[in-house]
């Protein structure tokens, strides 16, 4: 099992009480360099794997390959960890790292446990209030968009279709006891206040 970890923004204390639990559990804990090393330290040592900043698609192909290969064996046969600044899901190398792993070793199983996003920690750093829609992007055009408190998603899909949507996922009462998560024409016609829309070009 692999998981990919979130380590907030840059502070041990922002790190979440999962984080800090999964840190210790793992067999083997994993990080892209020595910012996530000097996070994890007060909770666990861990392996240094090499990320080089590139834009060559070759060698950062050829880096993933080679970091895949090192994360295996501990994945194959108990609990890895693989912590990155942030949030793993958010701009980071993890996916790719799990595309690679997924055609190597398909039996190895791998989720994501989320942290505290340069998003949120901008706001609160920054103190400024996000209360209106936004859009984040890393320079591309941006192709999804996420919803929040989407208390009709069956009809928000039809609307959203005619904008060229076609990709969508709705997750109701995220990490509650009762969380349900549903994809395109699974999405019921009510849903909760605490709802997330995702919606996809």
């Amino acid at each position: 099992m692999l998981i990919g970890l979130g380590l907030g923004p840059g502070n041990p204390e922002l790190l979440t009480l999962r984080a800090v639990r999964l840190l210790r559990e793992a067999d083997i804990v994993f990080v892209p360099g020595r910012i996530a090393r000097d996070l994890v330290a007060p909770y666990r040592d861990a392996t240094v794997l090499n990320f080089p900043m590139t834009d060559d698609k070759s060698k950062i192909r050829k880096c993933l390959e080679e970091n895949a290969e090192k994360i295996a064996p501990a994945a194959l046969n108990g609990l890895a960890v693989f912590g990155i600044l942030g949030d793993p899901n958010f701009f980071s190398t993890f996916s790719r790292l799990c595309t690679i792993l997924s055609e190597r070793y398909p039996s190895i199983k791998y989720c994501t446990e989320p942290g505290i996003s340069s998003i949120t920690a901008f706001a609160a750093a920054s103190g400024i209030s996000l209360n209106g829609g936004f859009i984040v992007s890393d320079g591309e055009e941006p192709d999804s968009r996420i919803l929040l408190k989407v208390r009709h998603p069956k009809e928000k899909a039809v609307e959203l279709r005619r904008e060229g949507y076609c990709e969508f996922v709705l997750v109701e009462r995220m990490y509650f006891p009762d969380m349900k998560v549903y994809r395109n024409e699974d999405l019921p016609e009510k849903s909760d206040y605490l709802s997330v829309m995702y919606a996809r070009r």
